[in-house]
């Protein structure tokens, strides 16, 4: 398939999908190979991105999406009459930061290192689809492994995990001491 019908195709697919499609699953539908289909999806996406279209093509970790313009999000809500969605609240946005970094997390991780119950910010955050279950871990109550979806690194705009900006990392299991501030327990 010669490259400009490769990209009309890739376009027709992004379009007609709405959704993250994974290289692979590209790939195997236009039987051609994914460095190839990588390269067309990308000179795509540079295409609109350099004309200021309406639309882009997003690069999600291993796939890609067609979305509307950041640009044109006031345009698109307005006809649609679509609401913003929700903002995180402060606890939300923890729950959501300690599992993006420490992923697969347990609800009890995310509990020892905010230090409270966190059930309900994991249940909104799954209910927000910007976390999912990630399998078990293998120790006695089998508790839910969560990670982060396609959904996050789109609310955030990140292509990949790799693009968060670095954070010093406690090691699980070991208390988690707070700076002291100046003059606090000193007698005057």
């Amino acid at each position: 398939m010669e490259f400009e019908q490769l990209q009309r195709a890739i376009e027709a697919i992004l379009f007609a999908s709405g959704e993250r499609i994974e290289l692979q699953r590209l790939s195997f539908a236009l039987e051609a190979d994914p460095a190839e289909i990588g390269k067309a999806a990308d000179a795509l996406a540079d295409e609109y991105a350099f004309q200021r279209r309406g639309i882009r093509i997003l690069k999600l970790e291993d796939g890609y999406q067609m979305v509307s313009s950041g640009e044109m999000a006031d345009y698109v809500t307005k006809a649609l009459e679509t609401r913003k969605p929700p903002k995180l609240s402060s606890s939300q946005l923890e729950t959501l930061t300690i599992i993006a970094y420490y992923q697969p997390a347990t609800k009890a991780m995310v509990e020892q290192i905010r230090g409270v119950d966190s059930a309900y910010s994991v249940a909104a955050l799954l209910n927000k689809k910007l976390i999912e279950e990630a399998g078990r871990l293998n120790v006695p109550g089998r508790p839910i492994q969560y990670r982060t979806t396609p959904d996050f690194l789109r609310t955030f705009g990140l292509s990949s995990l790799e693009e968060l900006p670095p954070i010093e990392k406690i090691a699980f299991g070991e208390p988690i001491e707070l700076p002291q501030e100046q003059g606090a327990g000193e007698e005057s």
